[in-house]
């Protein structure tokens, strides 16, 4: 296969909910996005899964997504596929509706086109039976909210083109997931038949009457399942050794994989009687929620648990970091003194207080990200601090102007008041989506020696960058609010 452009259309091939979340994932990261569905009510549904889609995937980030792409529904699956680079089929589980649709397809297709199937349970060869080119077709099997969370499964066969499961890879990092190559197929993939042991252990609780679906429910989110968001299993029994390691964990625990604790190997009957009882209970658990409340809810709970995971870089946190270094690197260069902005991004809903409105806490670290990004602008950059000195922040002044809600872009700007020795006095300025001015931020910051811990003179090609920009802006008007204090001109 020959190396293609840059990708930048995806046609997506079924609108359900897998299918919409592929529409959001592509299209909040800058693609255009065709899609086909002979659903009426298609278009409905996809702009539900867009609405929650854009108020979360951007709070993930802390720089703004790309523009985002053109949608466009079409009346044909060869309509949709045209230019396409990217082909990702959602259609029901039943292998036979996929050979149809998959073989539809690949008669419309660039021939260099990657074919996805979000099948959670066929192996490759399945859906590759009777194609005309089956190393084109790979599964590309995501998790339920595709717009926020990373993990894809790619599975490869023997007749799968490594070129293929290579381009695939790259497009899904670009858009920001976290493929996981499976070179060896099994039913159902590695994810679903994990979760496949423990949906059997919670259908035989609640059919022996042991607990209720909330109960199973607490039991998981109030304990493993937050170890396991972070680290996995393995990792998580790693640790639960001890000293001594998985090792000790194995020889001390293994033996009670003997006990007759499960029932693993069978399911219990699912008689109307089981179905209606834990429909009763799932409704008496979170019936008093609509749907998309509890999207809602799912997606902010998500976005505040992966927020907290890119601190420490871990898991999924880990991702989003990767990704939002690649967009950071596609953006231009500042190339000149003039008025950087600093900051663009999103109020993430985990940012809001009671008022509804962006509180004073996050305020100040919108503002620290503007001072790092200049920081980085001159010189002082990630490798300038390893390398011993950096610029600490002594004096901060902050007003608040008007208010910044969640999902608004707010955008800053920052302006150099003085640049002398060792100290860099910068304004930040913040705008709203319309250009309203939200608040400002004076500051003042000390260059320090991080070995000693006291001021000194920045670096020659620091203190060179950082008087280009003190001289640039040195002509332009005072900005207001510059040298105020609390309470000076109010009421």
């Amino acid at each position: 296969m020959t190396a293609a452009h840059t990708p930048n259309k995806a046609a997506i091939i079924g609108g359900g909910v897998i299918g919409g979340g592929w529409v959001a994932r592509f299209l909040l990261n800058g693609w255009d996005v065709a899609v086909y569905d002979p659903d009426p009510q298609a278009e409905r549904k996809i702009a539900a899964v867009l609405e929650n889609a854009r108020r979360s995937l951007p709070a993930l980030y802390d720089i703004a997504l790309p523009a985002e792409g053109k949608l466009h529904f079409c009346g044909s699956v060869a309509e949709a596929l045209d230019g396409a680079s990217w082909v990702q089929e959602s259609a029901p589980e039943q292998l036979a509706i996929k050979h149809r649709i998959l073989a539809e397809i690949q008669q419309h297709a660039a021939e260099n086109a990657v074919i996805g199937s979000s099948t959670s349970g066929f192996k490759p060869s399945e859906l590759q039976e009777g194609a005309t080119r089956p190393g084109q077709i790979v599964v590309a099997h995501p998790f339920n909210p595709v717009y926020l969370l990373p993990l894809i499964e790619i599975v490869a066969s023997k007749q799968s083109d490594k070129a293929f499961i290579d381009r695939a890879c790259a497009i899904l990092r670009e858009v920001g997931l976290k493929p996981l190559v499976i070179g060896k197929e099994i039913d159902a993939h590695i994810a679903d038949r994990l979760l496949e042991a423990v949906w059997r252990e919670g259908l035989w609780l609640v059919n022996d009457g042991i607990a209720t679906t909330e109960e199973i429910d607490d039991a998981i989110r109030f304990g493993f399942g937050l170890r396991w968001a972070q680290m996995g299993l393995f990792e998580t029994y790693r640790i639960a050794g001890g000293e001594a390691g998985m090792g000790h964990f194995i020889a001390q625990f293994g033996p009670a994989l003997k006990w007759p604790w499960t029932k693993l190997m069978n399911v219990p009957d699912l008689t109307p009687e089981l179905i209606a009882k834990i429909a009763a209970q799932s409704d008496a658990q979170s019936g008093a929620l609509s749907i998309r409340e509890l999207e809602r809810l799912r997606d902010d709970n998500l976005v505040g648990m992966m927020r907290a995971l890119k601190k420490s870089n871990s898991g999924a946190g880990g991702t989003i970091n990767d990704h939002e270094k690649s967009l950071s690197q596609q953006k231009p260069a500042q190339e000149s003194p003039a008025l950087p902005q600093t900051v663009c991004r999103q109020v993430p809903q985990s940012w809001t207080d009671y008022n509804g409105h962006m509180n004073e806490a996050h305020y100040l670290e919108a503002f620290a990200q503007a001072s790092d990004a200049f920081m980085a602008l001159i010189g002082a950059d990630d490798a300038y601090i390893a390398s011993g000195k950096s610029f600490f922040t002594a004096e901060t002044h902050l007003r608040h102007l008007a208010e910044a809600k969640a999902s608004d872009t707010i955008t800053i700007t920052t302006r150099v008041l003085l640049a002398q020795g060792k100290k860099m006095h910068l304004f930040h300025t913040m705008y709203g989506d319309d250009g309203t001015e939200i608040a400002t931020c004076e500051t003042l910051l000390i260059h320090v020696d991080l070995g000693t811990r006291r001021a000194c003179n920045p670096a020659n090609d620091v203190t060179r960058r950082l008087d280009e920009f003190g001289t640039a802006h040195a002509n332009l008007p005072k900005p207001d609010g510059a040298g105020r204090h609390v309470g000076q001109k109010i009421g």
